[in-house]
């Protein structure tokens, strides 16, 4: 028969061994909530930042002159202080090339028009598919849905810079893509990003017209 002395050290080192797995129970456990705290975080920082600053702005009537990243191809929102390089002739098909261009700026449609001819000129971006790419892919267009009637966005093209006044704000549906047509009577700019930041659940489209050409 197993002495008492056996018996008290089997029952020390389970008490050891349990005390280990409920450490390491608590350490996982801990991981998974600080996770889980991450990923909305890193997601939705962005959003949070930018509309604090709209807001600041906004109180303290505060107007910022900005400069586009190049003339070559690139947007000014000035109402929301977005600014970034455009990418032309970009699939909004194919994930892969537009996930790529998405990380340089913003993406013209292939196939839409350009600044310079009649047509719809169309410029998106996406929020990404992953948590941790939403941030990169969608900042830019985050705060879209301030704009309202005839406040301007400026592209510069070539050189140029145009000058267009918003008409219309609309949400829609992610598989609506007839945002894209083209009608060559006008000389409309569309803007496209995803709704809610952070999400691919709808669309918020922007259709302006061109009002001058500097």
């Amino acid at each position: 028969m197993p002495s008492k002395k056996s018996d008290k050290v089997k029952k020390s080192l389970s008490k050891k061994e349990n005390k280990k797995t409920f450490s390491w129970f608590v350490l996982v456990g801990t991981i998974l909530v600080l996770l889980s705290l991450l990923i909305p975080a890193r997601t939705f920082a962005p959003v949070i930042k930018s509309e604090i600053k709209y807001q600041i702005d906004k109180k303290n009537n505060k107007i910022t002159e900005i400069t586009p990243v190049n003339t070559d191809f690139s947007i000014i929102v000035p109402k929301i202080n977005a600014s970034a390089k455009v990418v032309k002739d970009v699939d909004p098909f194919n994930s892969s090339v537009y996930q790529h261009a998405l990380t340089q700026g913003v993406a013209h449609a292939l196939g839409t028009a350009t600044p310079d001819t009649n047509g719809n000129t169309f410029i998106f971006a996406h929020s990404a598919g992953n948590w941790y790419q939403a941030n990169q892919y969608n900042a830019v267009f985050y705060l879209l849905n301030k704009l309202t009637t005839n406040d301007q966005v400026f592209i510069y093209y070539q050189n140029k810079k145009y000058i267009y006044l918003v008409k219309e704000l609309k949400f829609v549906a992610s598989t609506d893509i007839k945002f894209m047509n083209q009608d060559l009577s006008k000389h409309q700019l569309t803007l496209m990003t995803c709704w809610p930041p952070g999400t691919t659940l709808k669309r918020l489209v922007i259709i302006a017209e061109l009002q001058n050409v500097n």
